[in-house]
Formats: C-alpha cells, structure tokens, sequence
C-alpha cells in the first residue's frame, strides 16, 4: 500500500518552527527566507487540514494538534538522521582490498599503514603485493596502486606524485676519506642497478662526466632492494622518488647530488569508475594524495 506523505521540506520547516515557535529562527535555521517557511507549514496545514499554529498580533503559537504532530514528525526526523548515519558509516567501513607491486608495498606503504589504521579503524585494509595488473572484473579487489602513465580505459586513475631519478647512498659514504664530493666520486663505490646500465649512463652524461667506467656493482631485479642495499652501504643505487622518500626523510639514504632524471611514469590510484567515490574508497584515495603530499614537503627541506 502506498504512502500518503506530506512533502518533506514542509515538515523540516514545521518542525524548525515549532521547535522555536518562530518562523524567523526556523528561516536562519534553513537557511530561506521567512516568507518560504510560512509558505511550507501553510502547506503543510492544508495538506493536513489542520491548524498547527495560532497566530495573533504577530505572535506564533504552536496549537495542541500542533504540539502532538511535532512529537511524531521530530521522531521520524530523528530515526532518519540516524538510519542514515549508520548507512554512511556502514558504507564507508569494512574490508578495503588494495593491490600494488611488491617494491611499493615494501618501500612505501607497509610504513604507513599504522597511521592508516589509527586515523580510520572501521576499515579493515588487505593488501595484496603483486606485478600483475588487476582484472577489477574477476577479481575482488576495491583500489590498486599502478605504476605506469595512468592511461587504462574504462578505469579511474588518480595521479599519487611526480617522480625524479636520482644517485641515493647512505649517509656513511658522505664522510670518510673516500666521501662523495662530486659526481665522478659516486665511480668510486659499486653502482647498484637494475636490468641494465642505461639509467646511469644518462645520469652521469647529465652530470658531465665522461666515459665513466659505470658497469661495475651488483644487480638486482627489484628497486627495494637496490634501496635496501644503499641503505646498507653496499653501493649507491639510483632511486624514484616515491620509493627513496621515507629512507631520505627518515635518514637512512641521502641524496650526494641534486642532480636527477625527469621521469614520465609514476603511480596512480586506479579503481573502476563506478566506484570511485564509495566511501571507503575515497577514504583511502585521500589518505594516499595526502601521505604523498606530505612526502613531497618534507623532501623540499632536506639540504645536501
């Protein structure tokens, strides 16, 4: 069976009114003007046919039919208010899977979570390191974080940061007889690298250093643990600046030079569009520009 309602803007404007017993108050309240709330409850009256207030000498007063329908409208008001803070909080908690690759799990993220969990502890995180991309279709996955140019159809990607490439040692190879003073010194300790040699053969032509002996260090196949080498004094690895971040900020790696490497791909916070703005969703996509953000200031008053 249908519902036979009267509208709601007439009832939020009765009950603002009765509340105060003035359409004045009930107006600054709504935030319309006087004449728009005594248009709803003369609305509301004729809906009801029913008196609601008494009007004498340009005083308000609410009538008994009036004081009993109020109990029952600030009710219905209330339990909505309520229902629909608990479907907000509902919606914007729960489980929240997110994947990434394993360096930027290892390097980046894993540091954080703490800060997540205390700031927001109705959403439960699972986070799934891994290189192949996400199929959002199949897989039960809410949000990834991709590396890469943030070209990927059908889905919504938000850039977390720009990023350089830039020679990153630990602070012990600053200091000592052999400390690093300008760029052909980084030739005198192992060159950590990735796959190849291109990246520091750019760095250095940059540089302006010429035929450099470069191929000589260990290689590895993931850039945290290159990072984690640097850190160890093992060499000096070259280094995005999303991954090197938190070691330079917290000072376990430094940066020798100023020097660095424009790059065009960095990560973005991808997740399909008809999702994008779900609470918890939003929640964590915010929480990740603004850990970034935060990076990105405090990497600005580090000082070689």
């Amino acid at each position: 069976m249908p519902r036979h309602l009267p509208p709601l803007n007439a009832l939020k404007a009765f009950e603002a009114a009765a509340r105060s017993e003035s359409f004045t108050r009930a107006a600054e309240e709504l935030c319309v003007t006087q004449g728009a709330v005594s248009h709803q409850v003369k609305l509301l009256e004729a809906t009801l046919g029913i008196k609601l207030f008494s009007r004498d000498r340009q005083q308000l007063a609410i009538t008994e039919a009036g004081r009993e329908y109020l109990n029952v409208v600030r009710d219905a008001l209330d339990r909505i208010a309520a229902g629909t803070d608990r479907l907000v909080q509902r919606q914007n908690a729960g489980v929240l899977t997110v994947s990434t690759s394993p360096d930027f799990a290892a390097k980046w993220l894993v540091y954080r979570l703490g800060r997540f969990a205390e700031a927001h502890p109705g959403i439960d995180l699972r986070v799934s390191a891994t290189m192949h991309h996400v199929d959002f279709a199949r897989e039960d996955v809410d949000v990834a974080v991709r590396h890469g140019d943030g070209n990927w159809g059908g889905l919504d990607a938000v850039r977390l940061c720009t990023e350089q490439l830039f020679p990153v040692c630990s602070p012990k190879l600053m200091s000592g007889r052999n400390r690093i003073a300008k760029p052909s010194d980084l030739l005198k300790f192992p060159l950590l690298h990735l796959d190849d040699w291109k990246a520091w053969s750019k760095w250095f032509d940059a540089a302006g250093v010429v035929d450099a002996d470069i191929r000589h260090g260990t290689a590895l196949n993931r850039a945290s643990m290159l990072i984690d080498a640097a850190i160890d004094g093992q060499g000096v690895a070259l280094a995005r600046t999303t991954l090197a971040a938190w070691d330079l900020i917290n000072g376990r790696l430094v940066r020798p030079f100023n020097l660095s490497l424009k790059l065009s791909r960095t990560y973005w916070v991808v997740c399909p569009k008809a999702t994008s703005m779900k609470p918890k969703i939003k929640t964590f996509r915010d929480w990740l520009l603004a850990e970034a953000a935060e990076d990105t200031r405090r990497l600005k008053t580090l000082h070689l």
